[in-house]
């Protein structure tokens, strides 16, 4: 990129940032782990790679959710604060763009309370200044992240937080509507920013 369009970003410390990893009580990565949520994500539901092909629906169980412990708003906010930003050579958690207050859990259908069978995943997403052009890249690296490593009980929904950014309704129009995403997934240019950003999941660096 030829111009940093917000030079001096606020950067908080790794040791700052709320994690369940450090604390040793989440799930362990290895080197032969596909995700997070390897131990309990059937292998067909998360992609090492977002970006490789994807298994039929038919080859995921529908029985995913058996013996699996209740996803939190931690282990959500593990999975996406490692990612990169696109600009800077620092992570979402570090850069404050991806927050734990700012996850929200909820059943699909609240009249149905903790029996719905598909639970909504809101991610508020904070751009370091308010006419940031990649918020929409930034959105799209943590809906892929989620996309691939959450069962298909979950349905993410990434927006910009209100008040954050000029253009936030156009920017959460583009998140939202699933053809677009398809399409921008098309581009081999945008697909291999995102691949970046995302280098630094798999071995939780924050």
């Amino acid at each position: 990129m030829s111009e940093i369009l917000n030079a001096n970003p606020t950067i908080r410390n790794a040791s700052d940032l709320p994690s369940r990893r450090r604390q040793g009580n989440g799930p362990s990565i290895t080197k032969t782990a596909k995700g997070l949520f390897a131990s309990t994500v059937p292998p067909a539901v998360y992609l090492a790679d977002p970006f490789s092909p994807q298994s039929s629906d038919s080859e995921i169980s529908d029985d995913d959710e058996g013996g699996i412990e209740p996803i939190d708003e931690q282990e959500i906010y593990d999975l996406i604060s490692p990612i990169a930003d696109p600009e800077h050579p620092l992570t979402l958690g570090s850069l404050s763009v991806v927050n734990l207050p700012d996850i929200h859990l909820t059943p699909t259908f609240p009249d149905k309370g903790d029996a719905s069978p598909l639970t909504t995943l809101t991610v508020l997403i904070t751009p370091t200044i308010t006419h940031c052009s990649l918020a929409t890249v930034i959105g799209l690296g943590v809906r892929v992240r989620l996309e691939q490593a959450l069962p298909p009980r979950f349905r993410v929904d990434v927006r910009i937080k209100e008040g954050t950014h000029s253009t936030a309704d156009q920017v959460n129009r583009q998140l939202g509507d699933k053809e677009r995403v398809a399409a921008a997934l098309e581009n081999g240019t945008l697909v291999g920013v995102l691949r970046k950003m995302l280098e630094g999941c798999e071995s939780g660096a924050v």
